[in-house]
């Protein structure tokens, strides 16, 4: 099973809010999950992202490829750096 972390938008129309959700690669977009990780909401300055970091490096370690804009989310909050130097260390 191919295992993505993407975004799952909820919210109103014109008001976007997102979860940062591990989930099957054939599932839709606001579909079926495995497990929340984190939210990401782009309406506040600076925008506010929480990301459950023990659960998003868990599941970076065992395969899951992220969407490239929760790359760049984590790549802001320091989790690719951490995910990085785990596997250097190895």
């Amino acid at each position: 099973m191919a295992v993505k972390i993407r975004l799952k938008r909820m919210g109103a129309k014109k008001a976007p809010f997102y979860r940062v959700v591990v989930a099957d690669s054939r599932s839709p977009r606001d579909g079926r999950f495995i497990e929340e990780i984190g939210t990401y909401n782009p309406l506040t300055k600076p925008a506010q992202v929480n990301i459950d970091e023990e659960k998003a490096l868990k599941w970076l370690a065992t395969g899951a490829q992220p969407s490239d804009t929760v790359k760049s989310l984590f790549r802001n909050e320091g989790l690719m750096k951490k995910v990085h130097e785990a596997k250097n260390q190895k």
